[in-house]
């Protein structure tokens, strides 16, 4: 029996989840959980063998709360389930250690296959969303300009992302004018969204 934790901020979408889930006979839904800093200990609690994460929560992404399960419970598999298929998204996915990734749209049977692959130590990658991630390489960003670009979606000013990031106005400005021809953004706003939609934030 392969013990299943679902972690997803939408209650209906989880649920739905679970039910479709649970009629498997090979798999039990032990857990469920609609925040990602909630899932390592969760994980933990339940004994779960595969964490199925969104990526967008609360308190936590779900790229990081894999990375906090391989962590702290490192014979936990990680399968994300996204409606977000974005190159970006799978490589820092693949990163964080995560066995698998699919789109929401999957079907319910190819769902509860990716379950069991992954269970039995296999990768699970969408193939669309890795031809379009092979297509389109790595990150054009730093970290810092990442970092930077990340703050200015919060629409502060120059001095308030200099403040959040501990770092000069006039190094701020750099990074951003750097980001902008990058992501080839009209302005930081864009930019931002650009490298957001390419998952790259």
């Amino acid at each position: 029996m392969i013990r299943l934790l679902i972690a997803d901020d939408q209650a209906l979408v989880r649920g739905a989840l679970a039910a479709l889930l649970d009629l498997e006979p090979d798999i039990e839904v032990v857990a469920q959980v609609g925040r990602g800093d909630e899932v390592a200990d969760a994980v933990t609690s339940s004994g779960a063998d595969v964490a199925l994460l969104d990526i967008e929560m609360p308190g936590m992404d779900g790229i990081d709360a894999c990375a906090e399960v391989r962590d702290h419970a490192p014979g936990c598999r990680v399968l994300i389930v996204t409606t977000f298929g974005r190159p970006g998204y799978l490589k820092r996915a693949m990163r964080a250690g995560a066995s698998g990734f699919v789109v929401k749209d999957t079907p319910a049977t190819q769902l509860a296959d990716a379950v069991r692959r992954v269970a039995q130590g296999l990768r699970v990658v969408d193939p669309v969303l890795a031809a379009e991630s092979l297509a389109q390489g790595d990150s054009p960003l730093t970290e810092r300009e990442t970092d930077v670009l990340a703050a200015a979606q919060t629409g502060g000013s120059i001095a308030d992302i200099a403040g959040m990031l501990h770092l000069s106005e006039g190094t701020v400005r750099n990074h951003l004018s750097s980001a902008i021809g990058k992501t080839g953004g009209r302005n930081r706003a864009d930019a931002a969204r650009i490298a957001d939609e390419n998952g790259w934030l």
